[in-house]
């Protein structure tokens, strides 16, 4: 029995889907008795470029054409469809792509068609011909006998050669829309007697990526597999796919800065089973359609959503910040990052549900500018905001940053393991935008203690030199201001000399000569004199 995709084929130019532009260009050519000696169709896979190839086959040698409608009866159209035809010619250029292969089609053309009116060449995967073998075709693309066609096929138009290009009629098929490949799969389903449900069908179709093969290939294993009735359940079980609802839930969670919600249904849809990888690709792939309506507003035709998600969208749009969706893909990205590298998605992705719920738990600079992004867009108010401040654009070495926006301390609340942890992150980054030669001289200490509003830097007993530049008034006054920059907390600094403990335990790596004759200049304006 054969596969559903190759049984409901497309036999003629009215059964294609989706691509009405190339349909009306052939069919006239047709209608018309223009069609050229070369024709080059691309476009991603299944989307039925060697159907179309064929059909075209089929309108030239018909018993009764050429005609745009071909009988799909007679001896030609019959032998066409079947591959048996000695007149149509399949090729795969994958395997078939030496000159020696090209030098064959040559010797052979000659011959009249056997039956009908052209012999036919259909070459698919045509991007695979070698250079040697295009450069020994293009004469006969150019000027071949007065019965032959050819047909190129490839999902690679950009490797096909120029000089062949410009020999051809160039046709780009496009992926097929949403409804579209949901209706040919209702034919499909309505013509096999296939029990399925529209929301099953909208998975399936969702899960071919715009490819009529991939969409048929999976309805055809899930009848297989379920007897011919066919559920919601038994598409995300064989997909790996993530439920609408699923998706909309989540960003629900972040729009209500429900952190405990997030990670307990993390938790839960983990249990279940559930390819946290896929449920990423997913997320950001939802991410996106709210991003484009935020900024059309409106759901643009294109996207690959039924009629009840699309309002769905609208309406979750409006409630998520367009700030957090972007910060919320950035955050993604590193799960994804870690995903092809062959880690595991969930800590990143409980990272990222944890710090865009939670802003003020990260010091990030990113961080930082997606808060203060958010409060002056008015989206947080001012009292329940925790350091948001963001970190200015990178300033010209030797120029400070612009002031920071005020905002009430005593909503601020600031932990010494915060500063710890973003001290080499944020803050030491924040010192260098002011002095270089500063922030590197501070690289060598850490903080050791925060009591009310003074923090402790200690310095290693071996960098008493680096303690006595850091106390110089304007060289403190620096390091005060990237505190406040990085948490919005106007912060005493003290500095202290390490025990000889911890100063064991330091890295201390020797400075660099450049860095010495750096520090020495800006600390003291000297400079290099000339040996």
């Amino acid at each position: 029995m054969a596969a559903l995709y190759r049984k409901y084929r497309p036999q003629t130019f009215a059964e294609v889907v989706g691509q009405e532009a190339v349909v009306r260009t052939l069919t006239n050519a047709i209608e018309q008795g223009k069609v050229r000696q070369a024709y080059l169709f691309a476009g991603p896979r299944g989307t039925g470029k060697t159907s179309l190839a064929r059909i075209l086959a089929k309108s030239v040698n018909c018993e009764h054409g050429p005609t745009a409608t071909p009988d799909n009866t007679c001896h030609a159209c019959v032998a066409i469809s079947a591959g048996s035809s000695l007149d149509v010619i399949e090729m795969d250029a994958a395997s078939q792509r030496g000159i020696d292969d090209i030098r064959e089609i040559r010797d052979r053309v000659v011959l009249q068609p056997v039956e009908g009116r052209s012999k036919v060449y259909i070459l698919d995967e045509a991007h695979q011909l070698t250079d040697a073998a295009w450069n020994a075709l293009l004469k006969l693309i150019e000027e071949p006998p007065p019965h032959l066609l050819f047909v190129f096929c490839t999902t690679e138009l950009q490797k096909v050669l120029p000089t062949v290009r410009s020999r051809c009629q160039t046709f780009v098929f496009q992926r097929p829309r949403l409804p579209d490949l949901i209706r040919k799969l209702r034919l499909i389903a309505d013509g096999e007697q296939i029990d399925v449900p529209d929301a099953a069908l909208a998975l399936i179709a969702r899960g071919g990526r715009g490819a009529y093969r991939d969409a048929e290939s999976t309805l055809d294993q899930l009848a297989a597999a379920t007897g011919g009735a066919i559920t919601v359940q038994d598409v995300l079980q064989l997909l790996g796919a993530v439920e609408d609802e699923v998706l909309f839930r989540l960003c629900d969670m972040v729009v209500d800065n429900d952190t405990a919600g997030a990670l307990m249904f993390l938790e839960e849809i983990s249990s279940q089973g559930q390819d946290l990888g896929r449920l990423v690709t997913d997320l950001i792939e939802h991410l996106r359609h709210l991003l484009l309506v935020q900024h059309m507003n409106e759901v643009p035709d294109s996207l690959p959503v039924t009629d009840e998600t699309r309002e769905r969208l609208r309406e979750q749009a409006n409630q998520l910040p367009p700030a957090t969706v972007v910060r919320l893909i950035d955050l993604l990205a590193v799960a994804v990052d870690d995903m092809r590298q062959g880690g595991d998605p969930r800590l990143p992705l409980e990272l990222a549900l944890v710090k865009v719920t939670r802003p003020a738990a990260d010091l990030s600079r990113e961080s930082l500018a997606f808060r203060l992004e958010r409060l002056e867009s008015g989206q947080v108010s001012a009292p329940a905001v925790r350091a948001e401040a963001r970190a200015p654009d990178r300033a010209p070495q030797g120029e400070a940053p612009a002031a920071i926006a005020e905002v009430p301390e005593a909503t601020i609340a600031v932990e010494l393991e915060q500063l710890q942890e973003a001290w080499r992150r944020s803050i030491l980054p924040a010192v260098e935008q002011r002095s270089i030669p500063i922030g590197k001289t501070l690289a060598e200490a850490h903080p050791a203690q925060l009591a009310g509003d003074t923090l402790t830097l200690a310095f290693p007993q071996t960098a008493a030199f680096h303690l006595k530049l850091a106390e110089d008034p304007k060289n403190a006054a620096m390091l005060r201001d990237a505190l406040y920059e990085v948490t919005c907390r106007k912060l005493a600094v003290s500095f202290e000399l390490g025990d000889e403990a911890h100063a064991a335990e330091e890295d201390d790596t020797p400075a660099s000569e450049e860095d010495v004759l750096e520090l020495m200049k800006s600390t003291f304006d000297a400079r290099e004199l000339d040996e």
